[in-house]
């Protein structure tokens, strides 16, 4: 028999995430039957979207979280023993699957067999590989929809998606500057991903520093926190301007956040403002999973991991990312 450890959700969430919020268990696994296969974590990944989808979720349950797992043990032949799958398979290190998403998940995504990549690590199945290079791929072409030339900001450009999208539009020749926390991670983005410039918005005030870096204007948007920054931004956009919105961490963990009144700024301005779900492409999954390789293989695109090691941190790495901690994507190795 197989015991799986489990982090459970005890406790909704009040400010930032705190380690009595979730309770660690054990729990044995019954043996596989025909048609499932048994899966080992190999690495877990924390993202933006668990700490704002958490309200819905009922508590008690495994806390709901991505992974990529190693096939261990299979009676599906559509699972192999020896493939890594990515799953909804929560913070648990073991998992049976049918192979399709469980009923009453909060995510409907059936697992789906990692493809192949070469020598690239696997946990990259879970940032630019995965659903964070897919937001940033699909996001890009399919909602912002540069053209060359053009003027694009990126908030949260240090994430997981944002240093993926900003670098996906300079590819397509727009002039790029991204907004990030810290020096460190403004010299990435400039020195190793290409971005034109940055703005660190905890040194700088922002409205005086896109005075600065984008006198012309902005053309496009590309919004990864909401908040005062998406404020300050839309007061520089151009007429006819378009934004895609992807998230808003910057109020995830407030109590009682403050939403600026966008509308004149809109109506003045004329803007156009797009929300969106990745979720949207899963009939193209592979489609942007296959683009970013391509690029990587090419050198043209570049990612960077935050690795926290084992299970038990990964209260720890989920609270680094609500804070802004990490650089790029930040996954837990288990």
């Amino acid at each position: 028999m197989v015991k799986s450890k489990i982090y459970l959700f005890q406790k909704y969430f009040d400010g930032y995430p705190k380690q009595t919020d979730f309770k660690l268990v054990e729990k044995e696994l019954p043996p596989i039957k025909d048609n499932e296969f048994l899966a080992e974590a190999a690495y877990f990944s924390v993202d933006p979207y668990m700490r704002s989808y958490s309200v819905r979720y009922p508590l008690g349950i495994p806390f709901v979280g991505s992974q990529v797992a190693k096939i261990i043990e299979s009676k599906n032949p559509d699972f192999p023993v020896g493939k890594y799958v990515v799953a909804n398979f929560d913070w648990k290190t073991y998992t049976v699957s049918d192979g399709k998403a469980p009923e009453g998940h909060v995510f409907t995504q059936d697992p789906y067999l990692l493809p192949d990549i070469g020598n690239i690590r696997v946990s990259t199945g879970l940032g630019v590989l995965g659903m964070p290079g897919n937001t940033a791929y699909f996001g890009v072409t399919e909602i912002l929809k540069p053209k060359q030339g053009e003027t694009v900001v990126i908030s949260g450009a240090a994430g997981a998606v944002g240093s993926i999208a900003g670098q996906l539009c300079k590819l397509m020749g727009c002039k790029v500057v991204g907004i990030t926390g810290s020096k460190e991670k403004g010299k990435w983005l400039v020195e190793d991903l290409g971005f034109d410039t940055y703005i660190n918005y905890k040194t700088r005030n922002l409205d005086e520093a896109l005075k600065e870096v984008v006198p012309e204007g902005i053309d496009r948007y590309f919004d990864n926190v909401g908040g005062d920054t998406t404020f300050s931004v839309l007061k520089h956009m151009n007429r006819y301007g378009h934004t895609a919105v992807c998230g808003g961490i910057s109020g995830y963990n407030e109590t009682d956040p403050q939403i600026p009144d966008l509308a004149l700024l809109i109506v003045m301005k004329e803007l156009s403002i797009q929300g969106f779900h990745v979720h949207r492409w899963l009939d193209r999954w592979n489609e942007g999973i296959l683009n970013n390789l391509k690029l990587i293989q090419e050198g043209k695109l570049k990612y960077k991991e935050t690795v926290f090691e084992g299970f038990e941190n990964l209260y720890q790495a989920f609270l680094s990312m609500n804070k802004g901690e990490g650089i790029g994507k930040i996954v837990v190795k288990a």
